[in-house]
């Protein structure tokens, strides 16, 4: 048996160094080490040598399988590194390397981002709420008529249960003025949606920012201050901001805010940006029904509430004239803001 055991080394030796590429070694290696290799087959037959002669047997047989793995193992990392030499050769490495595309945040989430770090500047906590509202939250707690086109369900998307999706992120507001007391400064960014035709101005789901400021001895100017301090820092120091009259149910003077957009080769001119005004005394009204308190006694508190379009926002900072860019992913378009 040792001879035996000797020539089968010697050939599994011979066959590992011949082999030329790791499925040759492979190949050898399940015939000598493999359930019905040659030297599991002698190994077997142990049972049969002789006592007295069984310990040699034995230690010529674990010389052989360590001999033979210890060649299967050089002879592996030998092909692999021919392989690597294979894989790279004819690559000129002189040749500059190729440039890595870099991502960038969304448009949306870098106008996001830095308005609310302008208004947290300014003392305005985030808040949030559900994007499925019900009426009261989304309509008439913000005195809103039952008989308001958005209220119309062509205007609004309404579920079977009579639930619909926020038409603006106001419904915020109601709920957190409804689970805080006053002081209140909060800002709410999110989605909202209207059945409105998608055009290069619309979409049937936007992002808004609306704020809040609830206290004491809240006035117009306080209003008009901070709107014009936020979007001086949004647009620049130079932006021209102007406010005119106008109605929304849930704010009493109500008023449209307007930014003077200067491009390059064409004359001035002003864009409609955002709506604001005091809080109308009837949603003070209402919310203190719905708190079952006086919390937020007319006579005692008032406060602004304002609300813009970060798609708007978007569209201006960069001129963007078409507001379906926001919403492709056109890796062309996106790529200028990385």
């Amino acid at each position: 048996m040792n001879e035996q055991i000797e020539a089968i080394q010697t050939e599994a030796l011979a066959q590992i160094s011949a082999a030329a590429d790791e499925r040759s070694l492979d190949d050898a290696r399940v015939a000598v080490l493999g359930k019905k290799g040659t030297l599991t087959l002698v190994a077997a037959g142990i049972k049969d040598v002789p006592k007295e002669d069984k310990a040699a047997v034995g230690q010529l047989l674990n010389a052989a399988r360590t001999a033979i793995t210890a060649a299967l193992e050089e002879k592996q990392v030998a092909l692999r590194e021919i392989a690597d030499r294979a894989a790279l050769a004819g690559i000129d490495v002189t040749l500059p390397a190729r440039s890595q595309h870099v991502g960038s945040l969304h448009p949306l989430t870098i106008i996001r981002d830095e308005a609310i770090r302008i208004l947290r500047r300014m003392g305005f906590a985030l808040a949030e709420g559900p994007e499925i509202e019900d009426e009261f939250h989304c309509f008439d707690a913000l005195n809103t008529p039952a008989d308001h086109p958005a209220r119309n369900e062509k205007d609004t998307f309404y579920f079977d249960s009579g639930k619909l999706l926020r038409t603006h992120t106001s419904s915020v507001q109601v709920r957190t003025m409804e689970s805080q007391a006053p002081p209140i400064r909060i800002i709410a960014p999110g989605s909202a949606y209207r059945r409105d035709e998608i055009d290069a101005t619309h979409l049937s789901v936007f992002n808004q920012l609306e704020g809040l400021y609830v206290g004491t001895d809240v006035s117009l100017p306080d209003l008009k201050g901070t709107l014009e301090y936020f979007l001086r820092e949004l647009f620049g120091t130079n932006t021209e901001v102007r406010f005119r009259p106008h109605f929304f149910p849930f704010t009493e003077p109500s008023f449209e805010i307007d930014v003077k957009l200067t491009v390059k080769g064409q004359a001035p001119k002003w864009i409609e940006i955002a709506g604001c005004g005091m809080v109308d005394p009837a949603v003070f009204e209402a919310i203190n029904k719905s708190r079952k308190d006086n919390a937020f006694d007319p006579e005692k508190v008032t406060g602004f509430a304002f609300g813009m379009g970060l798609d708007r926002l978007a569209m201006i900072r960069w001129g963007i004239k078409d507001i379906r860019l926001l919403i492709e992913n056109d890796a062309r378009f996106l790529k200028q803001f990385a």
